[in-house]
């Protein structure tokens, strides 16, 4: 059988080709991909090539299968997994093995990856419990269960001492406490803010910051301060322009002016760190949330506070199993809107040429429709007279400028395969 994917060779030597996948063994699952989620992480990926630690070493003689963002169908079964899989069961990847080579889903393999038509899922991943059952409505909301359950993973991750004069923990962010998501206007910034508002474990302050003034008035159109208030959380958005000094300011705005209990750091920036640091209050915990490419990525800190005020440092990177399932559940019960985010779409003869241009690309998250040959598109810009796009225009109009269930049915049901 064949498949059409996307493949590293090496260092931004992205090729689109169609090959031969292997028979299917007696204890592996054949899979149609409908969706993947372009990410900033495969964008590193694609400038580093052998160098990055989640691909192997023979690129050129051995290329793998990009996209770790993604959902699909099952449409074959090997023996082994029968009582627990059956052909048109839709699902979602974790691609995290756990491998202590970090070798992932979607990074390093051959068959299998999100920017591919077909796919074998091999027995280690399903062992594993990284093929998981999904039941939401769209499919575009399944591609980006992967990067919410990083945001969930990072919440759950920060910790704070039970008792100053104890040495317990209590795990997660500090519930009613001061947060602040510092280069916040991202797609992983926008993920934590609606998780921050709606989820079960919230802040009672969010400060987001952003050094963009038209990201920032995105981010506070999306996620309005007056929704915010409605779910019990008081929420400020604050421009930051890059190398401008604003802890004293931001400090102004927690509860007597002593810092933040939970830092959540989206930018990879020197001088952002220690800033970050200086947010604190005690007993505060950084999360360092931003994946540097420089595997030499240092800071200033300051371990004063470190000693005295009982400050902590966190760094997570990608989720686990139970995070998945978290982030599944919370889009099945809708208690995030993930629509928010996906900005444009595109088919899988896009990907090459996104993927290499990403830091440029406007907006959110850019989902792949790996089964569609269409070019990168604004889903509120849909251009040309022709009768799909003025189709999906209405659609969209209809659901308040923002991509749904419904305008993906409709591109699915039209939009030519690749």
């Amino acid at each position: 059988m064949k498949t059409k994917a996307v493949r590293i060779y090496g260092v931004k030597d992205l090729r689109l080709e169609e090959f031969e996948l292997p028979e299917l063994g007696e204890d592996e699952i054949q899979a149609r991909i409908v969706t993947d989620s372009l990410c900033m992480s495969t964008y590193k990926v694609a400038n580093q090539g052998a160098k990055h630690k989640k691909l192997p070493d023979n690129l050129a003689e051995n290329p793998v299968v990009m996209g770790h963002e993604f959902c699909g169908v099952i449409e074959a079964v090997g023996k082994k997994w029968r009582h627990l899989y059956k052909p048109g069961d839709k699902f979602v990847a974790q691609p995290n093995l756990g491998r202590a080579d970090t070798f992932s889903l979607g990074y390093s393999f051959p068959y299998v990856g999100g920017e591919a038509t077909k796919v074998v899922i091999m027995n280690e991943a399903i062992e594993k419990g990284c093929l998981l059952p999904y039941q939401g409505e769209s499919f575009f909301e399944g591609a980006l269960v992967e990067p919410l359950s990083c945001v969930i993973a990072g919440f759950k991750a920060n910790f704070h001492l039970q008792d100053r004069n104890g040495y317990g923990h209590a795990m997660g962010i500090k519930r009613h406490g001061a947060m602040a998501i510092l280069g916040g206007t991202g797609p992983m910034g926008s993920l934590a803010i609606d998780y921050a508002i709606h989820g079960e474990q919230k802040p009672s302050l969010l400060v987001v910051t952003g050094s963009t003034e038209e990201k920032l008035e995105r981010s506070k159109k999306l996620y309005p301060p007056e929704e915010a208030r409605a779910h019990g959380v008081e929420l400020y958005y604050v421009h930051t322009p890059k190398g401008s000094s604003f802890v004293d300011a931001l400090k102004e705005l927690t509860p007597g002016k002593q810092g933040f209990d939970d830092v959540f750091l989206m930018v990879a920036q020197e001088d952002m760190v220690t800033k970050a640091e200086a947010l604190l209050a005690v007993d505060g915990c950084l999360n360092f949330f931003a994946g540097p490419a420089d595997a030499g990525f240092s800071a200033r800190m300051n371990f004063y506070n470190l000693h005295y005020n009982a400050t902590h440092f966190v760094g997570t990177s990608g989720s686990n199993t139970e995070d998945m399932k978290d982030a599944v559940t919370c889009i099945e019960k809708k208690t995030v809107n993930l629509a928010k985010i996906a900005t444009h779409i595109m088919g899988l003869n896009d990907v090459c040429g996104s993927i290499l241009k990403m830091p440029e690309l406007p907006g959110g998250k850019k989902i792949v429709y790996s089964q569609k040959n269409y070019p990168i598109t604004d889903v509120g810009e849909f251009a040309g007279t022709g009768a799909m796009e003025a189709a999906l225009k209405e659609i969209v109009a209809k659901h308040g400028g923002l991509w749904s269930a419904e305008a993906e049915a409709y591109f699915l049901e039209n939009c030519p395969d690749i």
